[in-house]
C-alpha cells in the first residue's frame, strides 16, 4: 500500500510548474486500453515541463478551455510498458467527460512528484498503479497550499 499524501506540506520550488498547450492526439491507449482517458500535450510543452523535473508521474490541476479547474495526474516520460520511442505528456483529468477535446487549449499546474516511471509485467499492474496515483492526487490536493492553486490567476486568465 502506497502513501496517500505525497509531496511536502507546502509547495516548494520548482513547483508549481505552469504549462499550457493545445491537446494533441496521442497513442490512443489511455481510454481504450486502460479505461483512463488522457489528454496529450505537444512535445514542446513536455520539453518545457521537464526542464527542471525528472521523468515520472505528477499531480496537480488542469483546465480545458474555459471549463472548471479539475484535479489531474500526469505521466511525463517514455511509458516503458508501451515501449514509447518518444517522450509524452499525458494528463488524466479526474472527471468523466462525454467527449474528447483534441485541438482545445489546456492549462496544467504541476504541483508535485508522485513516483518514478516503471515498467510493468501486466496491463492490470499498470492500471492498479494509476488508480493509486489518482487516489494520492485527490488526497494530496486537499492540503491548503495545493488546493489554493485551483483558483489561481493562471487558470482565471481569459
Amino acid at each position: 500500500m502506497r502513501e496517500l499524501i505525497v509531496g511536502p506540506d507546502t509547495l516548494t520550488p520548482p513547483y508549481p510548474i505552469l504549462v499550457e498547450g493545445t491537446v494533441v492526439e496521442g497513442f490512443g491507449r489511455g481510454g481504450k486500453q486502460l479505461g483512463i482517458p488522457t489528454a496529450n500535450l505537444p512535445s514542446s510543452v513536455v520539453d518545457q515541463a521537464l526542464e527542471n523535473i525528472p521523468i515520472g508521474v505528477y499531480y496537480g490541476w488542469a483546465q480545458v478551455q474555459d471549463d472548471i479547474v479539475r484535479p489531474m495526474v500526469m505521466s511525463l516520460g517514455w511509458n516503458p510498458y508501451f515501449k514509447n520511442e518518444k517522450r509524452s505528456g499525458e494528463v488524466h483529468i479526474i472527471h468523466e467527460f462525454k467527449d474528447d477535446f483534441y485541438g482545445k487549449q489546456m492549462k496544467v499546474a504541476i504541483l508535485a512528484y508522485i513516483r518514478a516511471e516503471k515498467d510493468y509485467t501486466s496491463l492490470e499492474e499498470l492500471v492498479e498503479d494509476i488508480q493509486c496515483d489518482i487516489r494520492a492526487a485527490q488526497e494530496s490536493l486537499k492540503r491548503t497550499e495545493y488546493a489554493a492553486v485551483q483558483s489561481s490567476s493562471f487558470f482565471n486568465q481569459s
